[in-house]
């Protein structure tokens, strides 16, 4: 799913973009600038809710949570977890929702937002659809040069999105000669091993 931000970027290479790994326990968002050719962490964490609390409190909090993201950022696009298929239909119903409010937020600021399926995320950023939680925390501290990347998987889940969505959109990719959309980030580490520390 896709929609078109109205207001422009400031050039087809500079962009913010805010990432989210929704639930309604916890919710993960990362803020990932790219200038084309490289991606810098600007913020990250995860925003835990009451177990107590009822479950429309809840989503009504990650409205309000993801409204505040995105007027402290200013993000361009939204990329956001898709949810996986389960058994439990209830828990796939409570995270369907907490995704759809979500993008809510995100419309109601004119983003542009695209959904990402969770092996997706892992195969772009490790190369392997199969990843875990830590092969994907430990990737992403060596492709942002950032030490200080949150503990939380939430956290890191979120700024894999981002990053995802960074590596799909091309910019980086397209540095490397490569075309838009025709690698992913293994590629890229084979490509330019003097880039990845």
């Amino acid at each position: 799913m896709e929609t078109t931000k109205s207001s422009g970027v400031a050039s087809p290479t500079e962009r913010i973009i805010l990432g989210i790994d929704p639930g309604t326990t916890v919710m993960g968002f990362g803020v990932v600038h790219t200038d084309g050719q490289r991606f810098r962490l600007v913020d990250a964490g995860a925003i835990r809710f009451p177990p107590t609390d009822d479950h429309t409190l809840k989503l009504r909090a990650i409205f309000r949570h993801t409204t505040e993201i995105i007027a402290r950022h200013l993000p361009d696009e939204l990329a956001i977890e898709a949810q996986f298929f389960g058994k439990n239909v209830q828990s796939m119903l409570k995270l369907g929702r907490a995704q759809g409010v979500a993008i809510a937020a995100a419309l109601q600021r004119e983003l542009a937002v695209t959904e990402y399926a969770p092996t997706r995320v892992k195969q772009s950023i490790t190369g392997s659809g199969n990843a875990t939680k830590e092969q994907v925390a430990a990737m992403l501290g060596s492709i942002l040069e950032h030490a200080g990347l949150p503990d939380s998987t939430d956290a890191t889940d979120a700024v894999a999105v981002a990053l995802c969505h960074g590596l799909s959109y091309g910019s980086i990719l397209r540095t490397s000669g490569r075309a838009r959309g025709s690698s992913d980030w293994g590629s890229y580490v084979r490509n330019n091993p003097g880039r990845i520390r």
